[in-house]
């Protein structure tokens, strides 16, 4: 018995529609909801917002010990992030992917040495140094703002490397929550 080539399309075909067809008429099921499921009737309710397991909510602010570390202090003249606060980091750009409308405001700041011009653009570098490592860890730059007080806003007057080192800092400011 031979076979043409174009009875063996044929049959292919054939082959091909038959399957289509038994699998187009497999029986569906109409699902209905569980019974505890609310129906939506039209009428108009307050969005819910539910967050995942594991997000931080505005409330992990105070509560938790990573969040409440707001200042990140930088050795003399520099503008590196120390390896100790990169966990910090991490937490803070961790509660910015689970809150998008959250925005941080990164005040950079320095010592009373140097000139003012000197100061301000090390205060800008620093914030810049903290809003990249926030970025580097998944924080939206949409999200922060970098401020620069160069030796304006000193949380310490006194003069000696105690009192300088707490002014050389950036704090981490949540306008939105």
């Amino acid at each position: 018995m031979t076979v043409s080539l174009s009875h063996m399309g044929r049959l292919l075909t054939l082959a091909v529609l038959a399957s289509a067809v038994a699998v187009g008429c497999s029986k569906k099921v109409k699902e209905t909801p569980p019974a505890d499921t609310p129906v939506d009737t039209g009428a108009t309710t307050a969005p819910v917002t539910s967050t995942a397991p594991g997000a931080y909510t505005p409330a992990d602010l105070d509560s938790d010990a990573c969040l409440r570390q707001r200042v990140v202090y930088f050795d003399l003249d520099q503008d590196a992030l120390k390896p100790e606060f990169q966990a910090a980091m991490g937490c803070h750009a961790k509660y910015l992917r689970d809150r998008p409308s959250a925005r941080l405001r990164l005040e950079g700041s320095a010592d009373e040495r140097g000139s003012r011009e000197y100061n301000m653009g090390l205060g800008e570098r620093r914030g810049n140094a903290v809003s990249s490592a926030l970025q580097a860890n998944g924080g939206g730059a949409s999200q922060l703002t970098v401020i620069s007080y160069g030796e304006e806003r000193p949380v310490c007057n006194d003069s000696g490397e105690d009192c300088w080192s707490k002014n050389r800092r950036v704090e981490l400011v949540y306008s939105e929550k």
